[in-house]
């Protein structure tokens, strides 16, 4: 087992909302100045630059999990993580199926950069990102597991775009082994506040959409830096276990 510091919940440019700033060179080289091991690229219903990101982070011992931020019929905001970007991929199909057939307004929403895999910018997705897709919360975690990612449930302390907001509680047979709080509260403030949380394992990731957000509040005890591992890890198998602010997470 080793220990691992990770931030499972960051932008790129793809994410209309996020900054210019957000391009993988400068997440690395963040994540290197935050000692960071482990980040998870998970940008509004789209993957298109987790390429550029693995990518960036060859050489450098960090671990890349492509990933995205998936936001259900409900309106609540789900991390999609997974180990390859093929299993990415696939569910990125799988999104884009179910968005509405929506164009972006840069002026309001924002532009959408696409990064080639060098990370330059080649284009921008036309397509209305920042919507919720026509997939359940449920839909999502199945079909997340059914390609072998991770589905974990974003910022469910939030007041708006989170599985509590959005359904009053978390479904007790949603097949999840944990959620994540954000940086509001703390893990003991989080299950005080929210005593449903006791059951599962607690990560915090920074939902970064500038450099400046990004943090290492969350660090994980595993065998190796899997999407496995992270399930395993928020449910305390076998010696594994998560950390958040220092504090033990797991039920």
């Amino acid at each position: 087992m080793a220990f691992f510091t990770a931030d499972l919940h960051l932008h790129t440019v793809l994410s209309g909302c996020a900054e210019g700033e957000m391009l993988p060179e400068f997440i690395i080289e963040r994540a290197h100045a935050l000692g960071l091991d482990l980040l998870a690229v998970t940008d509004h219903n789209a993957c298109e630059n987790a390429a550029a990101m693995m990518r960036a982070a060859q050489g450098t011992g960090i671990v890349i999990w492509p990933g995205m931020e998936v936001q259900s019929r409900e309106e609540a905001h789900l991390l999609c993580l997974f180990d390859s970007l093929d299993q990415a991929l696939a569910w990125q199909a799988t999104v884009y199926a179910s968005l509405p057939p929506l164009k972006n307004k840069p002026a309001v929403f924002g532009e959408q950069v696409i990064l080639a895999e060098d990370g330059e910018p080649i284009g921008y997705n036309e397509r209305l990102l920042a919507t919720s897709t026509m997939l359940s919360v449920d839909e999502v975690v199945r079909g997340v597991a059914e390609l072998g990612g991770l589905c974990v449930p974003a910022h469910v302390d939030r007041p708006a775009y989170s599985v509590i907001a959005s359904l009053g509680f978390i479904p007790p047979d949603l097949d999840i082994p944990g959620v994540e709080i954000s940086h509001l509260l703390g893990p003991k403030e989080a299950r005080t506040k929210f005593p449903q949380l006791t059951r599962y394992g607690l990560i915090s990731g920074s939902d970064a959409h500038r450099l400046n957000e990004m943090s290492r509040r969350t660090t994980l005890k595993m065998a190796h830096r899997t999407v496995a591992e992270l399930r395993l890890a928020l449910m305390g198998k076998c010696d594994r276990g998560v950390w958040v602010d220092g504090i033990r997470t797991t039920p």
